[in-house]
């Protein structure tokens, strides 16, 4: 998704904060972090929350918060379920930040998905996961732009 009138520094503190995510994506609820940590997500870190009707423990696997000419990448490896079991299921979500010419931003997020609750997913009509990060995408820079006017109207 490529946004006009919005910048990563308005855009990263949304996704880098787990718990700012249930104001603004419906699909995502109870987030909490491991070994008093957070409420940022960082490299490395441990950190819980509920999606798509699975409880899922996930860690930071890459964390490169965005600057000057930079962008801003942030992924996890999550996962639910014991594993070897046939409700067991992986997934790895990565997100990418950047500022563009002309006061532009370019979202992207990606998953990959492993298992047989990922099989079930992926044949169901329409696409729960597809339709989810989509919501999540608008939500975010819905969120985004809400911020920037409040931020503005400010005295």
């Amino acid at each position: 998704m490529i946004v006009a009138g919005l910048t990563t520094a308005e855009i990263w503190p949304l996704l880098s904060h787990p718990t700012k995510w249930p104001t603004y994506y419906a699909n995502s609820a109870n987030p909490r972090f491991y070994d008093d940590r957070g409420p940022e997500l960082a490299q490395g870190v441990r950190f819980y929350f509920e999606t798509f009707g699975f409880p899922v423990e996930a860690e930071v696997t890459e964390y490169v918060a965005p600057a000057s000419g930079q962008p801003g990448r942030v992924a996890w490896h999550g996962w639910a379920g014991e594993k070897g079991s046939a409700e067991r299921l992986d997934v790895h979500h990565a997100w990418l930040i950047e500022d563009l010419p002309e006061g532009r931003v370019r979202i992207l997020t990606q998953e990959t998905q492993n298992g047989e609750p990922a099989k079930t997913l992926a044949t169901t009509r329409p696409n729960p996961m597809i339709n989810g990060h989509q919501e999540w995408l608008d939500g975010l820079v819905l969120a985004a732009r809400s911020s920037t006017v409040t931020q503005l109207s400010k005295p």
